[in-house]
């Protein structure tokens, strides 16, 4: 019995820190693209669609940053 309460509190423990590295990550890469937006409203859902189409292309974070900056470069207001 003490293995398995072990085995709940690391376990608990790890799925934790997982989940809140998972949400961090993705509170940091929105705060990148709509830092890139400025206060343009218009221009702030276009970073978040490329920032979903960056996503689901498979961009790596490494590579994140200048892919949303060619992107935000880009951007057309009309």
């Amino acid at each position: 019995m003490d293995y398995f309460i072990i085995f709940i509190a690391v376990s608990s423990g790890l799925y934790f820190h997982w989940w809140l590295y998972v949400r961090i990550k993705r509170w940091t890469d929105r705060d990148l693209a709509l830092s890139m937006a400025g206060a343009d409203a218009d221009k702030r859902t276009y970073m978040l669609q490329r920032l979903a189409a960056a996503k689901a292309a498979g961009v790596k974070s490494k590579q994140l940053a200048s892919w949303l900056e060619q992107a935000a470069s880009e951007y057309r207001a009309d």
